[in-house]
């Protein structure tokens, strides 16, 4: 490991750690917790329900390094709250992992498959970038490899990332990975002081909107 790399995975430790002392004394701030976006976006869940949106990049160190803290903040989370799993469209491997994300959704290996394809890009070197290593990919889901080429080049699967992309662009990103709450709020690594805090800030911003519609 550089040691540019060590500094940061200890400077990234550190904030988590001062994270946590802020977030327990202090109300957020909008600007430096979060972002609000200038226009609300719809949200996609039932009325009633508070919207988090992850949206991520299975190519990205960082969201990857995010799984842990925000898939057990998961398992926490009351009924009225749904997540939404979205991956970014910025053109090449984004798209191609994106299509990849929608066809194991249109497969419904989606939740078996998940953690696995960080896993696989990240600790085993795949770079599951074209539509053959995906299929193969997907073969081991018990899924045949003319299933796996009909998800990848199905109009839904195209559909969903077209409408992905302009979420994407409604939502201001230019980044990865980003917790969207109700449409409204915006955290990211850098407003919530490190990776491990994000959930925590997205946590308050979930009490705050319940606040608002006296829950």
């Amino acid at each position: 490991m550089s040691k540019p790399l060590r500094f940061f995975q200890s400077f990234m430790l550190a904030m988590a750690g001062l994270g946590l002392t802020t977030l327990a004394s202090a109300n957020l701030v909008e600007g430096q917790h979060y972002e609000r976006l200038p226009e609300p976006i719809e949200t996609q869940v039932e009325e009633g329900k508070i919207e988090v949106t992850e949206v991520f990049w299975y190519g990205c160190p960082h969201c990857y390094n995010l799984q842990p803290s925000v898939s057990q903040w998961y398992t926490t989370l009351a009924e009225d709250v749904e997540v939404i799993h979205m991956p970014a469209t910025m053109g090449g491997d984004w798209n191609t992992h994106a299509m990849m994300f929608y066809a194991a959704e249109a497969l419904e290996i989606r939740e078996e498959a998940h953690a696995d394809i960080f896993h696989a890009l990240h600790e085993e070197g795949q770079r599951l970038d074209n539509a053959n290593a995906i299929v193969s990919f997907f073969t081991q889901y018990g899924v045949s490899e003319e299933q796996a080429r009909e998800a990848l080049d199905s109009f839904g699967v195209k559909a969903q990332i077209n409408q992905a992309h302009s979420r994407m662009r409604a939502m201001r990103l230019m980044g990865v990975p980003a917790l969207v709450i109700d449409g409204r709020y915006v955290v990211s690594p850098s407003s919530a002081g490190s990776l491990d805090n994000m959930p925590q800030v997205a946590d308050a911003l979930i009490e705050r909107i319940r606040e608002e519609r006296g829950n």
